[in-house]
Parts: C-alpha cells; structure tokens; sequence
C-alpha cells in the first residue's frame, strides 16, 4: 500500500508549518476564498481535538494573509471565476451572489467580480436566464407544449424575475433568444 508523505502522523502537533501545508494542499485540490479557507484549516484543527484554538485561530490567520499577499488568495479573482461558470450553468445573479455570500466573499468582491464580467452589450441574468431555459427545455428550447404557469415557476425557483421570466418565454425560437440577448 502507498503512503501518503505528506500526511501527517496523528502525534504531530498542530503548528504553523502544519497550517500551511494544509493550506497548500487545500488550494492546489479546489479555488477558495479566503473566509472559506479559514473555515476548512480551523476545521481540520477541530478534528484534531487541540485543547486551546487561540494559537492555531492566531496561525491560521497568518497563513491565510501570507497566502493573499502571495496572490494564492485572491476574492475577486474566486468571485469571478465562480460567478462566470455558474451564469454558464443559468443560476441567476441573486443565487450567485448568496453561494458567493455563502463562501465568505465580500460584497465590494462581489460587484467588482461582476462588474468584471459584465458585458455592455448583455444582461447577465438574462444571458443566465436564457442558459437556464436551454439546460432545462423551457420557453423555445421546449419540446413539447408547456404550461406558462409551471415555467415560471421553475424560473422563480431558480431565482429569476418574472420580467426576465416572460422575456425569454415569450421568444418563439433561438434566433429571437440571440435577438433578446442583443438587445433588439
């Protein structure tokens, strides 16, 4: 069986050079915040049932702001990353921003991430909205015929409003999705 070098033996005290090995591994498997890398070290210290966080709380804290001045942790570089993949996926701009809230992003972050990606020429919750509809067969993607009410539905569930809602339900195909995204 293969072990695991950097793993450490379950005697080894929890110290700032653990911290930041942890960190390390961390940022090399997933993009993170840095509230959120916060949260995953200090759970990892949890685990380890250390009597006194202070040192380790105080550690952390160290590793987390050598990490940002190092460019490792970067909020709004995470925000936008993050923000891009799920407007591509159709989430709305009101669920990206509570996941983004959720991982510990700053709202300044936020709109600077957003306003990163934002397109002059596109609303982004109705480029999301319109990828929401093609993902799920909705409005002109649908195969069938619908009922408007359950669509709606679905598209308030998903955190849409019903004017960006009807906008896209009332396109007839995709060339007047393209056309509604262009603004014409």
């Amino acid at each position: 069986m293969k072990q695991n070098n950097d793993a450490p033996s379950p005697a080894e005290p929890v110290s700032a050079a653990l911290i930041e090995r942890w960190a390390v591994a961390y940022l090399e498997r997933f993009p993170s915040s840095a509230a959120n890398l916060r949260r995953v070290l200090l759970r990892r210290v949890r685990r380890r049932e250390v009597e006194d966080e202070g040192p380790a709380r105080a550690a952390i804290d160290t590793v987390v702001a050598k990490l940002r001045r190092l460019g490792a942790i970067d909020d709004v570089a995470y925000a936008r990353g993050r923000a891009r993949s799920r407007l591509r996926r159709g989430q709305s701009l009101r669920t990206i921003r509570a996941g983004l809230a959720d991982k510990g992003v700053a709202a300044a972050d936020m709109d600077a991430a957003l306003a990163g990606i934002g397109d002059e020429r596109c609303d982004l919750d109705l480029a999301a909205a319109c990828a929401f509809a093609r993902r799920r067969r909705l409005g002109p993607f649908r195969r069938e015929e619908a009922e408007a009410p359950r669509e709606l539905a679905a598209f308030a569930r998903a955190g849409f409003t019903r004017a960006v809602a009807e906008a896209v339900l009332g396109c007839a195909d995709d060339e007047a999705v393209q056309a509604l995204l262009r603004g014409e």
